[in-house]
């Protein structure tokens, strides 16, 4: 897994400067990647062929707009995925990400409700699971993709741990 050190703006922000920011797997960035070019070849042959065929081959370089697209997209996807930390501390998991509006979301164990792990089809394929928690406020609920299985199960068990302490007043 990807490690990144807490003196970062956010890290210096929150006063979590001691602390290790995890980020997530680069196979998420992959999976990520994978579905932009898939959709951006399927959109390109589409209007290639939607427009070519009935008005000449010489009206398909619109469909050129695609592959543009998914060159900004492929940037903006390594970005996106480099923004994703999080970090455990001893009363609360800070949950950071964003390029343009960065979030940083402080997520206390005693206000959680339900943590679950899951994994789609295509999660699985790339070897990846999601971590979502569950808190008393709907609003607040947070979400970490991109965890290897295990990380997110240790994750899992170690917060619904530390929440059923709290929430008790152990």
């Amino acid at each position: 897994m990807q490690q990144r050190d807490g003196g970062g703006p956010d890290a210096a922000a929150s006063g979590t400067d001691a602390e290790q920011w995890r980020g997530v797997e680069r196979a998420l960035l992959r999976m990520r990647r994978a579905v932009l070019l898939s959709v951006t070849a399927l959109l390109t042959a589409v209007t290639a062929v939607a427009l070519g065929w009935p008005l000449g081959w010489g009206w398909a370089l619109p469909a050129l707009v695609w592959p543009a697209a998914a060159a900004w997209g492929w940037y903006a996807l390594g970005r996106n995925w480099r923004s994703w930390r999080y970090v455990e501390r001893a009363d609360d998991l800070l949950i950071s990400r964003g390029v343009l509006w960065r979030e940083l979301t402080v997520v206390p164990y005693g206000r959680m409700q339900l943590v679950e792990v899951t994994s789609g089809p295509l999660e699985r394929r790339y070897g990846l699971a999601r971590l979502q928690l569950h808190t008393a406020a709907a609003t607040t609920d947070a979400a970490i993709p991109g965890l290897v299985p295990g990380e997110a199960e240790r994750l899992r068990d170690r917060l619904t741990e530390l929440g059923e302490a709290r929430s008790a007043g152990l």
